[in-house]
């Protein structure tokens, strides 16, 4: 009986847990590519659940804010002309930062509803390793399998 007790409430909140993961917001992908020599373009496609208000998008470097879309928060002075976030549709954060610098540079997406935590994700953008933003690599980051089905599809037929 304290067995059967005890396999209750794990189940009970295994399912719980479960079902506060599954509503919850998250970061899918973080996809980046040069715009012209120093500027830097940063897609953050994110899942919310269905018919939840829009989130806010962030961009940090450190404690840092680079822009974001909650007009609560304040944007870090020396970005204000180098750095806009704005939210696309398709569940996309984009970032514009103009400026680069050399080297290698930290970003983190943030999305948050309402007062619940942020799901972030972070990337390493190396200036010399940037590709420029075109269809092709935009493709290639973002739909790799679907690309590589594509491919082999004629040599299998």
């Amino acid at each position: 009986m304290h067995q059967r007790r005890n396999l209750g409430r794990m189940f009970l909140l295994i399912t719980v847990l479960l079902f506060g993961f599954a509503s919850a917001q998250k970061v899918v992908q973080l996809s980046y590519c040069s715009l012209a020599e120093n500027n830097l373009r940063m897609d953050c496609k994110y899942a919310v659940p269905a018919e939840s208000p829009e989130p806010f998008c962030k961009y940090t470097q450190g404690e840092r804010l680079l822009d974001t879309t909650d007009p609560d928060e304040e944007q870090h002075a020396p970005y204000k002309n180098r750095a806009k976030a704005r939210i696309f549709p398709g569940n996309v954060c984009r970032l514009l930062f103009k400026n680069l610098p050399k080297g290698k540079s930290n970003f983190t997406c943030n999305i948050r509803l309402g007062d619940s935590a942020a799901a972030t994700k972070t990337s390493v953008v190396e200036k010399k390793l940037l590709l420029p933003c075109s269809a092709w690599s935009v493709l290639l980051q973002s739909c790799s399998g679907l690309l590589l089905t594509l491919m082999t599809l004629p040599t299998l037929l």
